[in-house]
This record gives structure tokens, C-alpha cells and sequence, in this order.
């Protein structure tokens, strides 16, 4: 039980706090947004300010007002300063300029001969006017006007001679619309809602229109319904229900929760308020407060989530230390039992290392038998060519032994130039026989080190030297479609090369007995292999052509070889990466054996 009471009181405490805490929040997220329009608006409204608060004076200078004030009775002045007036109202951009003496007369206006015209008009009840002659100073006001009733902001200026003598005072005004027309409040999540206020408490801007020329203020004095009375003349100014309801927890004093009502509905709003400058203006950021409520509901959703999560820790940590209790007492009895196992693994793992060192020696020996039966392979190869390797050695030696004893006789005769030439001929066929013999002896040779780039055009020429040097590939026309360019590869040169001498002696063996025997070479490229294809006009393969890759197959005599050379040379071609493949043409007689290698760069 007390368990249960301490985990209700938590989750009671983290629910009430999360309220608290998304309520703080919401209102924060709200009062931010209010500061950023206001902050906007306050600005746009000095700008407007200051655009216009300097042009009276500017005006007021204008001697021809001067003139029209000290003679209102010329018309010739009095005209030349009406157009005068109309030129300064279309520079400026102000809705009306005018000129009134000290009396508040107006004597001269740009809507001069209009029905609407100022001139002829007492504006002295205005406070524009009476502010500008008690302080001779630029006064800014706003009004409704006597005439039009539409808002506008009025800015007037004193009229002085050139010996300071104050003579009248000109004003201009400026319609509302003009501010309005730029208060394009962005969309926001919120919605928030503006209301500029004058210093009684009167809206007279409203991103609503129904709040629009409604009372906001509390007070209902003579004094201020005089000032209202002459502000709003002939508008009526019903009252809005209007009440402040408290400040939210954490928020700064000019932002407080209000209910405003409307047609019986009344709504819940943050209401953030600001001073406008150089007028008793403020404005008044209105966003409701639904949102909060969502923060509110986020925060204890989370809060929730967070004791859940609390709770469940607390769960899984109260069974992990009940587990780890029952796992140490069942521990000290596994301790005995790895004991006497271990000692039962250690003698399999004795048994199985045993096994696998004998089985790396069988490996070792396995590679080294396919090492040596590759280079058996290779010199059984050799044994089958040397009958063509004596022909080609004891032709030229026969050669050099005729052209030694023509040298001796020449040499008693004198004829120098003759043993000259005959020597050059026995230097030139001793070349020959090193040069086949050294080729032999590399083709003998085993091969050493990993698979590097190799020039594949080279393997096929050593190959053809060997093969060349038989008698028994006489008579026989091999074309070798030697590319220009380097054949880079992946593999070992001696490797293919003995590859190529097998696929080659084998085309040669298979072309006896025929008419017109042939043998091509070619090299083609597919983008990422190179295939060296060995074409030949033989007697072709067997049916299977699978078959004349297995070990010890042959269709010669045991003297011709044993049948292992092309299972040879495809355990050392896919050793290399890649493949060895032989069919039976499909355009005559004969066979086709494909050698695909990888392609590589030279700067591999």
C-alpha cells in the first residue's frame, strides 16, 4: 500500500506541474508572437511618423503663404498659393494641405474651388491648430474630419514672417487608409488580432472591422467625452465588452489575459499592449489562447510519458536486481559445473587442433601436388615437342658446320670477304638456336609470385615461338590478330603462356591429315573482359564438350600425352579469375576454345 500511494501521489504531482509548465509555455510561445507584431507595426507606424512630422516645416517656409496670410484679401496671392498647395500635396503625397490664420480661418487649401474645399472654414477648435500656435511647433493629432468623417492624421506647422512674427499655421493631413493599406500581417499559426487604441481608450483601427470606432476605456468623465466628442464628431462609439481576467504565471505586466465579448459569445485572448511613438496611441496584440490549451495537453502528454517511462525503469530495475539475486546463487552452482567442463573442452580442443594442423599439411600438400602436376604438365609438354626442338637445333648446326668448312677453305684461298659473310651467317644462326632456347627454357621454368598486369599479346607470341619451332606445325597457316595497343590483363605471364601452348599444341594435333589446315588467333574486347579466342579447321570436339575438360580424358595415344593438359589450364586460368570454355564452331568444321581474363590498367 504505501508503494501504491507513492506512485499515485508522483503521477499526480507530474500531471499538475506538466499543466503548469505547457501553460508557461503556450502563453510564452503567444506573448513572443504578439512582441514580433507589435514590434512590426510600431515600427511601420514611426516610419509613417517620420515621413510626414518634417514636411510642415519644410512648407511653412514657402514665402508665398507668408504673402496669402499677410494679404488674404489679394486673390492674385491667394491663388498663386492654393496652386502652390496643390503642387506641395502631389510632391509630398498628403491627402490635403491648407493654410489658416491666426484665427483658424482657412484662407487657402489644394482643394481650392471644389465643394468640398477647406477655404472658408474655422478649424480653431481643433487641437492641432490651438497646440501649433500655443507651442509654435510641429504637432502631429488625429481626428475624424468635421466634413469627410474619415480618420486621418494631421500634421500642422506655425507660419512666421522672415522677423519670426507668427502669421498662421499650415496643416497637412494624411488619410488612415494610408497606414492601413500597408498593415499586411503575415500569416501565422495564431492568427493574432491588432487594435490600435487612442488615449481615450477608442479603436480606430482594428484588424476586425466589428471592433472598429468601439470604447475600450473604463473612464466616462465631461472632460473625456468633450475630447471624444471632438475627435469622432457625429460617430457613435458603442461600448465593447471588455474585462481583464488576470496575468499569466511567468509573463512580463503588459501582457495580460482579457475576455472580450461580442453578439453574446465571449472569447478568451492574451492581449500583449504597446505604446506607439510620438502619439498617445497604443496597440494592442489580441491572439487567443486555444493554443495554450494544446500546449497544455502536449506537455501533460509528455509528462505522462516521461512517469511512464520513470515507471517502467523502476519496474525493470526492482525485477533485474530480483534476477541478479537468483543468477548469483545459480552462479556459484555453474561455477562448479564450468569447472568440469572445461577440462572435458580442453581435451577436445586438444583433439580438434590436432585435426586442424593435420588438415593445413593436407592442404599444403594438396597445393604443392597441383604446383608440381601443372609443372609436370608443362614439361611433359616439352617431352612431346623436343622431336621438333631436335629438327629446328640440328638444322642450323648442320648449316654452321657446312658454312665452318667453306671458311677454311676460303681462308687458304685468301678470300676473307667471303669467310666474312660466312661467319655473319653462323653468328646469325646461333642467335636463332639461343633465342629458341631460351624461350623453352622459360616456358620451363616455374612460376613465381601473386598475379600481377600482364601483357596478354606477350603470352600468345611466346606461346607461337614454341609452337613454331615444332615440325609438326609445319604446313599449317596460323593467323595472329595481333592488336596494336597493350592487352593488360590479370595473371602471370608464364602461366598463360602455358595455357596458350596448350590450347595451340592441342589445335596443331587436331589439324593432321587435313587439307588446307588453319589456326586463329584473335583478341576481343567486351568492356571488362578480354576474350582470346583459338579457332581451328580440325576434326572438332565430342559431343560433351565438358568432357575433354576432365582429367585423363584424351582422344590421342597414351605417346601423344595423358589428357591432362586442358584440365590443367582450367584449374590455372579460374585460378586467375577467370574462364576457359571450348565448343565446336558453328560456321564449319573445327573447334573454338574462349580464354576470358579480367581486364586491368598499365599503372595497376
Amino acid at each position: 500500500m504505501p508503494q501504491q500511494f507513492s506512485v499515485v501521489a508522483l503521477l499526480v504531482i507530474t500531471l499538475l506541474s506538466s499543466w503548469m509548465l505547457g501553460g508557461w509555455h503556450g502563453y510564452r510561445q503567444l506573448e513572443s508572437e504578439a512582441l514580433q507584431e507589435a514590434f512590426r507595426y510600431r515600427q511601420l507606424v514611426a516610419n509613417e511618423l517620420n515621413r510626414y512630422l518634417p514636411v510642415p516645416a519644410l512648407i511653412a517656409e514657402h514665402p508665398l503663404l507668408a504673402d496669402a496670410l499677410k494679404q488674404p484679401d489679394d486673390s492674385i496671392t491667394v491663388l498663386r498659393a492654393n496652386e502652390q498647395m496643390q503642387r506641395m500635396a502631389t510632391i509630398v503625397g498628403g491627402s490635403d494641405i491648407y493654410l489658416m490664420d491666426l484665427s483658424g480661418l482657412t484662407i487657402a487649401a489644394n482643394n481650392f474651388g471644389q465643394p468640398d474645399t477647406f477655404v472658408g472654414n474655422n478649424y480653431a477648435f481643433r487641437p492641432y491648430f490651438s497646440e501649433a500656435v500655443r507651442t509654435g511647433q510641429a504637432v502631429a493629432y488625429f481626428a475624424l474630419g468635421s466634413r469627410s468623417l474619415e480618420r486621418g492624421l494631421y500634421f500642422t506647422h506655425s507660419v512666421r514672417d522672415p522677423r519670426g512674427n507668427m502669421l498662421g499655421v499650415v496643416a497637412i493631413k494624411v488619410l488612415v487608409h494610408e497606414l492601413e493599406s500597408q498593415w499586411h500581417r503575415p500569416e501565422s499559426p495564431q492568427q493574432a488580432e491588432m487594435v490600435v487604441l487612442d488615449g481615450d481608450g477608442i479603436s480606430f483601427l482594428s484588424s476586425r472591422s466589428q471592433w472598429l470606432y468601439r470604447d475600450f476605456g473604463t473612464g466616462n468623465d465631461g472632460e473625456r467625452a468633450d475630447r471624444v466628442h471632438q475627435r469622432y464628431p457625429e460617430r457613435a462609439l458603442p461600448p465593447i465588452d471588455f474585462s481583464v481576467i488576470g496575468q499569466p504565471w511567468g509573463l512580463a505586466e503588459h501582457s495580460l489575459r482579457v475576455r472580450l465579448g461580442e453578439s453574446g459569445k465571449a472569447e478568451t485572448y492574451l492581449a500583449v499592449q504597446a505604446d506607439l511613438p510620438r502619439l498617445d496611441w497604443s496597440l494592442m496584440v489580441l491572439t487567443a489562447t486555444r493554443p495554450v490549451l494544446w500546449a497544455r495537453a502536449g506537455f501533460v502528454a509528455g509528462g505522462l510519458a516521461l512517469f511512464l517511462a520513470g515507471f517502467l525503469t523502476w519496474l525493470y530495475l526492482r525485477e533485474r536486481y530480483r534476477r541478479e539475486r537468483e543468477l548469483a546463487l545459480r552462479g556459484e552452482q555453474l561455477e562448479r559445473r564450468v569447472a568440469q567442463r572445461t577440462a572435458d573442452l580442453k581435451r577436445s580442443n586438444d583433439q580438434l587442433l590436432g585435426e586442424i594442423q593435420e588438415r593445413e599439411r593436407a592442404q599444403t600438400e594438396l597445393r604443392e601436388t597441383q604446383h608440381e602436376l601443372i609443372q609436370a604438365a608443362k614439361l611433359a609438354v616439352l617431352g612431346q615437342m623436343s622431336a621438333g626442338l631436335n629438327h629446328e637445333i640440328n638444322q642450323p648446326l648442320t648449316a654452321i658446320q657446312g658454312y665452318a668448312r667453306n671458311s677454311r677453305m676460303f681462308l687458304k684461298r685468301g678470300s676473307t670477304d667471303m669467310v666474312d659473310a660466312n661467319l655473319g651467317e653462323i653468328v646469325s644462326l646461333c642467335d636463332k638456336m639461343a633465342e629458341l632456347i631460351r624461350q623453352f627454357k622459360v616456358f620451363a621454368r616455374k612460376s613465381e609470385g601473386p598475379p600481377s598486369v600482364v601483357d596478354l599479346r606477350l603470352a600468345v607470341d611466346g606461346a607461337l615461338k614454341i609452337i613454331r619451332a615444332q615440325h609438326s606445325s609445319s604446313g599449317i597457316e596460323i593467323h595472329w590478330c595481333r592488336p596494336e595497343y597493350p592487352v593488360m590483363c590479370h595473371g602471370d605471364l608464364i602461366r598463360i603462356e602455358q595455357v596458350m601452348v596448350n590450347l595451340i599444341a592441342n589445335a596443331v594435333q587436331a589439324l593432321e591429315d587435313r587439307d588446307q589446315p588453319w589456326i586463329d588467333i584473335k583478341i576481343v574486347d567486351d568492356g571488362e573482359y578480354w576474350h582470346c579466342r583459338v579457332r581451328d579447321n580440325g576434326h572438332g570436339l565430342p559431343g560433351n564438350t565438358e568432357q575433354v575438360f576432365e582429367p585423363f580424358f584424351t582422344t590421342r595415344s597414351v605417346k601423344q600425352g595423358l589428357g591432362l593438359g586442358l584440365s590443367i589450364s582450367r584449374q590455372i586460368v579460374e585460378a586467375l579469375g577467370g574462364s576457359l570454355i571450348g565448343l565446336n564452331r558453328d560456321d564449319g568444321p573445327g573447334a573454338e576454345f574462349v580464354l576470358k581474363l579480367k581486364q586491368r590498367r598499365a599503372d595497376e
